[in-house]
């Protein structure tokens, strides 16, 4: 039986507002001669339950896009407002808040119009094609169509590491998928490895955390903004490591030494150094500098992970967060602690192995970045065991697109001219597999995916059970 069918079918039967039993469908007794089963599916009640279906799911797919995002950027705002250039941004905040009211809306639309989408060609393919005839692609159909719905958030604006992100989404619940199969179960093993996801995480830190020090220009910026702030580093002292681990001659010493006299901190550096410790932390010891940058990593990563479980503890947890308000609030701020301090120990472990690096090899190049970013990635331990898959797969995302962005600069991929939205297709390709899965495939879902799904998207109303005439069972 279709998953999805079987959920409506536990509602006891009634059919919305008409108050029908399903059981005159069950029933071919119940039937009239003349009648069309068909015709008792498209009755006003279902309708109705469909348009009301479609409608909530706009609505909902705003609400959650909307929020996400303004949350993000709210307490991207408030960060701005209590970082140490307060005074030199107070020009350009009135410009970030409507930038970010604006991203905010177009978000909320991309989100509301794809619900609203899916929804309505499920709902129309259900309706003219019959809800168990066509239950095994109509939603591969309906992720798919509603996939172009990211052209909201800016028909200019390339989102390759989000489709990337998604489409590590879908080849994962694929795997699940596969992992079930007894055909494809040998080939998907491999995907069962407990500690998988950590080394996936060490070797997406190994790419990104080595062009964030030697080509950012890889990195989108949004991203590229992220890892120099909680990277913690002046650009200057960025640039100073590419061009020791490059080979090339050091340009800008007085701008490092310009940068730490601002904090207090006098050096002298020296412009035939062959390890860039010096340039890294100053005056400190190594030792010392891993544990001031652990505190003050610490501090930058708690407002990140505030909204990231604040906003969907109001969703997943909606109903439960007024019968207990105080457990589940417990259990976000101690999410809250525990990622941030994940963050804060990638970040610290990520200049930590680096020193340990050069210092011990007492040289500094481009393998020795990469060997040192390496390593980092086992931070992802601390995280909880449900998270570690979601963090690597958000970064393996990131790594392969700058990869494949650093290979395209050297050359050795050449840019494609026809294809120039390939995010959009990827995209939908990948929320088609999703929403495949969610319609056919349920258990390989966790149930708080499922939740947030089923709020957004719904099942489809009693009505639309198809009736089977002889006494025929349900598929």
């Amino acid at each position: 039986m279709d998953s999805l069918s079987s959920r409506a079918s536990e509602t006891n039967g009634d059919c919305g507002n008409c108050g029908e039993k399903m059981s005159q469908f069950d029933d071919p007794d119940r039937l009239k001669p003349g009648d069309n089963p068909e015709s008792l599916s498209s009755s006003p009640c279902s309708e109705w339950a469909r348009l009301e279906r479609c409608a909530y799911a706009c609505a909902k797919g705003f609400v959650i896009g909307a929020g996400l995002k303004g949350g993000l950027a709210a307490f991207g705002i408030l960060a701005r407002l209590r970082s140490r250039q307060r005074k030199a941004r107070v020009a350009s905040n009135p410009e970030a808040i409507v930038e970010a009211i604006k991203e905010t809306l177009r978000y909320g639309l991309f989100l509301g119009t794809f619900a609203g989408t899916f929804v309505s060609v499920d709902e129309f393919v259900a309706a003219f094609g019959g809800h168990h005839r066509t239950a095994k692609w109509r939603a591969l159909l309906a992720g798919g169509v509603a996939g172009p719905a990211m052209l909201l958030t800016g028909p200019r604006t390339q989102h390759t590491s989000l489709a990337l992100y998604i489409f590590m989404r879908a080849a994962v619940l694929a795997s699940r998928c596969g992992i079930k199969s007894r055909r494809f179960g040998p080939l998907c093993k491999p995907l069962t490895w407990t500690h998988g996801d950590t080394f996936l995480m060490c070797l997406s830190s190994s790419q990104i955390l080595s062009a964030y020090i030697l080509k950012q220009d890889s990195l989108p910026s949004s991203y590229r903004s992220f890892l120099n702030h909680h990277g913690g580093k002046h650009a200057s002292i960025l640039h100073g490591i590419k061009e020791i681990a490059t080979g090339m001659p050091l340009t800008n010493l007085e701008e490092i030494e310009k940068h730490y006299q601002s904090k207090g901190v006098d050096i002298k550096l020296d412009p035939l150094m062959k390890v860039p410790c010096t340039m890294v932390h100053g005056n400190q010891s190594c030792t010392a500098h891993v544990v001031s940058f652990l505190i003050q990593a610490y501090g930058r990563a708690l407002p990140v992970y505030l909204p990231v479980y604040l906003i969907p503890a109001l969703i997943v947890h909606r109903q439960s967060l007024w019968k207990r308000p105080y457990a589940i609030l417990l259990k976000g701020l101690l999410g809250t602690a525990r990622s941030s301090l994940f963050l804060s120990v990638y970040c610290s472990s990520a200049w930590m192995w680096t020193c340990l690096l050069f210092r011990l090899f007492k040289s500094c190049n481009i393998p020795m970045v990469a060997m040192g970013t390496f390593p980092p990635g086992l931070a992802l331990m601390i995280e909880k065991k449900t998270r570690r898959m979601e963090i690597s797969l958000y970064c393996f995302a990131r790594a392969i697109e700058s990869f494949f962005t650093c290979l395209a600069h050297a050359g050795y991929v050449p840019p494609s001219k026809r294809l120039r939205r390939a995010d959009v297709i990827v995209f939908s390709l990948s929320t088609a597999i999703i929403m495949h899965c969610y319609a056919q495939e349920r258990e390989v879902f966790r149930s708080k995916y499922l939740n947030v799904l089923d709020w957004v998207f719904g099942v489809p109303p009693p009505c639309d059970k198809e009736p089977h005439m002889n006494g025929s069972k349900h598929i």
